[in-house]
């Protein structure tokens, strides 16, 4: 057959360890024998990352502002122990969190659901995707220590110097903790708008939960905002798609959740969020098998697997060791750019090549042929553990037949 032609090209974003070695192999194997691969290639390794003073992370992003649709490989965010590993001029931040900033994206994640894995809630029969606010509360909050005897107080400065006082806690009985967390109007909405627009873009229910009854203020800006750009820019085209838009409080929203079937999404403030994300990837069967999507409010996409550099195959890797290491998620990465590059470009065989490649793996581990990971949870009387590159090559064999 002949290769597919890209109008377009894609962002991508290469990565580390076990990761990166799994992204070549998914290129080699099953996109590059197909598609004439057009790519604005940004090394986001570590060593890289060190070398450029990490303007390359900022660079990718701005290409991605650029071109609209970026696929991510997974990276180190490095610790102290990785300072000395790859010897590194600073603690560079996660990239991650760099690409979220600059595009001023949310996050969303949904479950790849496979026969074979059932997940722990019975009722889940169709994916829950999760969509995080990646902006301020308590990962951006300034905390303090109090000793028995003091006050502490909520003080604003506003821009004619004039202060507003609230009191937090009189602490004269016994030491204590504070912290103070904050938001912006504008993250919120963004947050809204992006969640809206995905709704849209997958034709899928939007639940939205916060705490408004107890924090009548904060939470409650969460709630006001996205209420008021759903009824005045979203209403009319939720009823056209036939999606609806639902606010609840979060405890009742966990019930829901519990009780329902799935299908929809799930928006979350950050905290929520990143327990939920975490909550809802172990529920269905295995991080390995998440989806993640960075989306910003005016529509550009970055896809990515949601699991990280798989360090502990890469030392292994690098012995000379056999791995069986999932990449359903690194595949997806790429097959998700793929399509929504196919739809903006208008190029239908892009998408349906796209298509065909997420069945080709699905069939492929229903068939029985999987991964160590997936070899333990499968419910499959007949399953056979292969390892990272026979289990792509037989992903190839079953796209053969599709394409």
């Amino acid at each position: 057959m002949d290769k597919i032609i890209m109008k377009t090209p894609l962002v991508e974003m290469d990565g580390d360890e076990m990761t990166r070695i799994i992204w070549k192999m998914i290129k080699d194997i099953l996109l590059l024998p197909y598609i004439d691969l057009k790519t604005e290639y940004y090394d986001l390794g570590l060593e890289y990352r060190n070398e450029t003073n990490d303007q390359v992370t900022i660079d990718s992003a701005e290409a991605t502002k650029k071109y609209g649709v970026a696929v991510k490989c997974a990276t180190i965010t490095p610790n102290a122990a990785r300072m000395t590993e790859y010897n590194l001029k600073e603690m560079w931040k996660s990239p991650n969190g760099t690409i979220r900033a600059l595009l001023d994206g949310t996050v969303f994640r949904s479950p790849i659901l496979v026969k074979g894995i059932t997940p722990y809630i019975p009722t889940w029969t169709k994916p829950i995707c999760i969509a995080r606010h990646a902006y301020g509360d308590v990962y951006k909050n300034t905390e303090m220590i109090v000793e028995k005897g003091s006050k502490a107080e909520l003080c604003v400065t506003n821009a004619d110097g004039n202060e507003s006082r609230d009191l937090i806690f009189d602490f004269k009985n016994s030491d204590g903790i504070i912290q103070g967390m904050h938001n912006l109007d504008s993250s919120i909405s963004s947050f809204a708008r992006a969640c809206f627009n995905y709704a849209l873009d997958q034709k899928l229910d939007l639940w939205f939960a916060t705490k408004d009854t107890i924090s009548k203020k904060y939470d409650h800006t969460f709630k006001d905002i996205f209420a008021e750009i759903f009824e005045n820019e979203y209403k009319e085209k939720f009823e056209e798609a036939g999606i609806e838009y639902f606010y609840t409080l979060i405890d009742d929203a966990v019930a829901r959740v519990i009780r329902s079937n799935g299908g929809y999404i799930w928006a979350c403030k950050n905290y929520d969020g990143d327990v939920m994300s975490d909550m809802i990837a172990t529920a269905f069967g295995s991080l390995a098998m998440m989806t993640s999507v960075l989306v910003s409010p005016d529509g550009i996409y970055e896809y990515e697997a949601a699991h990280g550099t798989v360090q502990r195959h890469y030392y292994k890797h690098l012995k000379g060791e056999e791995t069986s290491t999932n990449s359903v998620a690194t595949l997806f990465a790429w097959t998700g750019a793929l399509r929504k590059r196919g739809e903006l470009d208008e190029t239908p065989e892009l998408c349906d090549f796209a298509d065909k490649l997420e069945k080709a793996t699905i069939d492929t581990i229903e068939s029985g042929i999987m991964t160590g990971d997936l070899y333990l949870l499968s419910t499959l009387e007949n399953k056979t553990k292969v390892n990272t590159e026979d289990f792509l090559k037989a992903v190839n064999e079953k796209l053969k037949e599709l394409l």
